[in-house]
């Protein structure tokens, strides 16, 4: 993907990036040849973006146009509005305080070139500025009000009203920014065929990779001749400098991981698992009303709310299993051996959503894990229930959370069935990366959900294929890429 930065005045900028192509904002309006151009990425670092000016009108033109302008409409417009401006404020307001309270005064103002200041101790609350308004430079002005201190306004700063003393730290974000990174091989110095985000934060308690298995993620990348950065929910403005994101954190809807996808798909960044992938998988309602409309085989369920509870005897019987629509990793799942402790229970969780689904129970030595790459079947295991319980993580132990024994078998070695069945489930996903999970019942394939994150942990998921793996799933994102950016 080409990347353009579009100025006035060419002659006017000093900053010379490989592969990046200095435009004149008159020019890139007018001129057929970036009209008719693929897709692209357009920096706009024009003096002036108010409503109909020549910034304003290259941002707009650019998303017209099929290309990715920094900043777009949007973040122009939003910045000019006080309610989103309060609503910052407020979102932000622990973050401020912290920042902010060693400052004497009534005012400060914070500069903010691409979610970093020159004063390391405002990265936080500059990164986590920007991701509210993504603007290439602007400057954050606050004031202090009965002892605390609020987000006043933000304003954009022009190219030439960059401080003297500032020009270095911004030339440097700039190229971080839109630059390539290099690789060394063979002794030589080698930019990457593409640039890929693996969102992995330290505040997920349950991420669907352990921290060896990220590093075998961004080896195979390297092996591959991928750029590869880890990012954290704090680095979503930044998405729009890579080609891929990769999400290895719990993803939910009403979550950052969904925001994130949605805002790396709106920039054209290919992205595992997407944003509807998500939607489909993150809710157990969904997926039992898609598995009957498909004709997969699922356990005896019943959708209900407050009023259709007392269904639940007839229909499913006990004991029962009762399960909180958006719940992952066995939070969220309660099984009940009786009618009363059921219905005792009901109020409590009704509180979390309008409806619940219940299920038949089902016990199994083991539950079959097959995960699934673009329709095709990558690993297969087996996950064991955890020591004297029902499911594979019990998390309710004296010593935190138990979880069972796993072993993984060659696809070629797991019963066609299962593998047959896995394939039929999520197809009627997307062509993401997901894990669908089976009970065997007298030799007949049950699904009981489909995971659009599947775990993949160094020690239980690359067992049999070991590297390969983590290769398979680094070219599968070059394939992808290869047809985002013209190439196949």
């Amino acid at each position: 993907m080409d990347t353009y930065i579009i100025v006035e005045d060419p002659k006017s900028w000093n900053l010379k990036v490989p592969g990046v192509e200095v435009v004149k904002a008159r020019d890139y309006l007018s001129d057929e040849r970036y009209s008719t151009a693929g897709t692209a990425k357009v920096l706009n670092c024009c003096y002036y973006y108010h409503y109909q000016s020549t910034g304003y009108y290259v941002s707009l033109v650019a998303a017209a146009r099929g290309h990715y302008p920094m900043p777009s409409v949007q973040a122009l417009q939003d910045m000019r509005h006080n309610v989103v401006i309060r609503r910052a404020s407020h979102n932000l307001t622990m973050q401020i305080q912290r920042s902010f309270k060693t400052v004497h005064g009534d005012t400060f103002e914070l500069s903010i070139y691409f979610g970093k200041n020159v004063a390391h101790r405002y990265s936080t609350l500059s990164k986590m500025l920007f991701n509210l308004f993504p603007l290439p430079f602007f400057r954050a002005y606050f004031i202090k009000e009965k002892g605390e201190w609020l987000l006043d306004d933000v304003r954009i700063i022009a190219v030439r009203d960059i401080p003297e003393h500032h020009r270095s730290f911004v030339m440097e974000q700039i190229s971080g920014y839109i630059g390539r990174h290099t690789w060394k091989r063979r002794g030589k110095q080698q930019p990457y065929h593409y640039e890929m985000a693996i969102l992995n934060s330290s505040e997920d308690k349950t991420p669907p990779s352990n921290p060896q298995a990220i590093k075998k993620f961004c080896r195979a990348a390297e092996r591959n001749g991928v750029g590869i950065e880890i990012i954290n929910r704090y680095d979503y403005a930044q998405l729009d400098r890579y080609d891929a994101l990769f999400i290895r954190d719990t993803t939910a809807v009403n979550h950052y991981t969904y925001r994130f996808a949605r805002r790396a798909e709106s920039v054209g960044l290919v992205v595992i698992d997407d944003s509807l992938s998500i939607l489909r998988c993150a809710n157990k309602i969904f997926l039992t009303e898609l598995m009957r409309r498909h004709g997969v085989n699922t356990p005896k369920s019943l959708i209900i709310s407050k009023h259709t509870a007392h269904k639940v005897k007839e229909a499913i019987g006990f004991p029962c299993v009762l399960k909180i629509p958006d719940s992952s990793f066995s939070l969220g799942v309660y099984k009940f051996e009786s009618q009363d402790e059921f219905h005792s229970a009901l109020d409590t969780y009704f509180k979390e959503s309008e409806l619940l689904l219940a299920q038949e129970y089902i016990p199994t030595e083991f539950d079959w894990r097959v995960g699934i790459l673009n329709r095709q079947p990558l690993f297969v295991c087996r996950y064991y229930m955890a020591d004297q319980h029902w499911q594979i993580y019990n998390h309710h132990t004296p010593n935190g959370t138990d979880c069972g024994m796993a072993d993984t078998l060659p696809v070629n070695a797991a019963p066609k069935r299962i593998i047959t069945t896995a394939l039929r489930a999520a197809g009627t996903i997307g062509d993401g990366l997901y894990g669908v999970d089976i009970k065997e019942v007298k030799g007949r394939p049950c699904v009981i959900e489909i995971n659009d994150n599947p775990n993949i942990d160094a020690g239980i998921e690359d067992e049999v294929l070991k590297d390969a793996l983590y290769d398979t799933v680094i070219r599968e994102f070059i394939r992808r890429m290869d047809v985002s950016h013209g190439k196949a």
